[in-house]
This record gives C-alpha cells, structure tokens and sequence, in this order.
C-alpha cells in the first residue's frame, strides 16, 4: 500500500519531468535536479518526510542559495 501511494505522490513529478521540463533549457544549480531529488526522496523517507525534503530543495533553488552535488540523505 505503501508503495502505491509513494507512486501516486510522485507522479506529478514524473508529469513535470517529461512534459514541462524538457520546454525549458537546462539551469539546474544542483546535481541531481530538483525533481529527481523529489522524487528520490519520497521513494526513500516516505510522502511526508521526502516530500519536506523536496519542498526545501527547491526552495533553496534561487541566485544566493546553494548549488553543487547535493544527494538525498
């Protein structure tokens, strides 16, 4: 069940990554990019955990935030 949900959480990601994503030219800061990290980390922590991970990922996503190899803990 809980593998269902996982997939269902992160189908939206997967919508973004193969329909939005490739209109726009790659500018990532982070390797991996911010939807696979999302998606890593609801598969590994779970909804709510990977999804926090996730959501502060891209938060930091902007001119003065990080930027380099940063993997899903």
């Amino acid at each position: 069940m809980k593998t269902i949900l996982r997939k269902i959480a992160i189908f939206p990601v997967l919508l973004y990554q193969y329909l939005i994503s490739p209109m726009f030219p790659g500018a990532c800061r982070y390797t991996p990019t911010c939807s696979q990290y999302t998606k890593e980390a609801i598969l590994k922590h779970g909804i709510i955990k990977g999804g926090w991970l996730g959501i502060k990922r891209i938060a930091s996503c902007h001119p003065w935030g990080g930027h380099g190899h940063d993997p899903v803990p």
